[in-house]
């Protein structure tokens, strides 16, 4: 029985030794394509079932930008499961609500005098097109961007602050450093949410939120840039554009889940900020670490 014993603790420990090499191995990896790069770059992966983790700049706080906005639409879900809202309910949102020009707004471009939208219209249109004025319209359905903010800490999360709408970060620069998460909270947010242990979204909310997510427009070059076509991914995106005084990029983001051929996935957060590199190249940052965060993962699952 000893016998046994001891060579099941062998087993175990060679095991544990190979994974961690292989994880050292990935890690290395993205620290070679972030090493020469004029930006700071925060990573955090969460493997299935929490079998590796990598994490670089995983405490520090990053500007979120249009991140906040998967955030605020578990928010407002929260408050449909609760009955304070329906999916179905009718907003009316009139022209001087839509936000101006110079803000990022399928809805108001293709709605210029306004109109009626459903709160499911505008989750979509926030999340799945980064739409700025349904953003903004959602907050106000559930109180301010505080409300927000302490939702996400009392689903367990708190690395966090939201303190800004679209509108207002957008009036100065420095506001947006008011709305900020680190790459571990992001991909922890990410992960509570999916697994949904302790049901925090109902069944229908659930299966919508994570429809939403799969369903994003944007970021084509990020996460998604360099995996097979095929592959789903279920993401958020965020951008700060450029300082014209400084030159320098904010906020490039994109977190998401990745689901691998073999039925499992992986969970990724990369916030590439104070950054000289141009919009193509902080993109393609966030392109390779999840390239080389696919090859690991379906590698290991064969």
């Amino acid at each position: 029985m000893r016998l046994i014993y001891l060579s099941m603790t062998i087993f175990l420990f060679t095991n544990c030794q190979s994974l961690n090499k292989k994880i050292d191995s990935l890690r290395n990896q993205i620290v070679q394509i972030i090493s020469d790069k004029q930006a700071i770059v925060g990573v955090s992966i969460i493997g299935t079932n929490d079998k590796d983790t990598v994490s670089i700049n995983g405490d520090k706080r990053f500007p979120m930008q249009s991140v906040f906005k998967f955030h605020i639409a578990l928010a407002v879900l929260a408050e449909i499961d609760k009955g304070n809202l329906f999916l179905d309910k009718i907003i009316e949102i009139k022209k001087e609500d839509l936000l101006p020009e110079d803000f990022w707004s399928p809805l108001r471009d293709e709605n210029p005098n306004g109109g009626s939208f459903t709160i499911e219209k505008l989750i979509q249109y926030s999340v799945s097109h980064s739409d700025n004025t349904a953003c903004d319209v959602l907050i106000r359905l559930v109180g301010t961007p505080k409300t927000v903010e302490a939702y996400i800490k009392k689903s367990g999360i708190n690395d966090i602050e939201i303190t800004f709408n679209e509108e207002e970060m957008q009036a100065n620069w420095e506001n947006m450093f008011k709305n900020w998460t680190t790459p571990k909270a992001a991909s922890e947010t990410l992960k509570k949410f999916y697994e949904n242990k302790n049901n925090l979204l109902s069944e229908r909310s659930y299966d919508f939120f994570w429809k939403t997510n799969k369903e994003t427009t944007t970021g084509a070059n990020r996460i998604k840039g360099q995996l097979p076509e095929e592959t789903v991914v279920a993401h958020k995106t965020g951008w700060s554009g450029t300082n014209k005084k400084t030159g320098v990029t904010a906020a490039v983001n994109n977190i998401g889940i990745v689901f691998i051929p073999d039925g499992e996935y992986f969970i990724i957060s990369v916030f590439v900020s104070e950054s000289k590199e141009n919009f193509d190249t902080n993109e393609k940052i966030i392109a390779d670490v999840a390239k080389a965060a696919y090859d690991y993962y379906t590698t290991l699952s064969k």
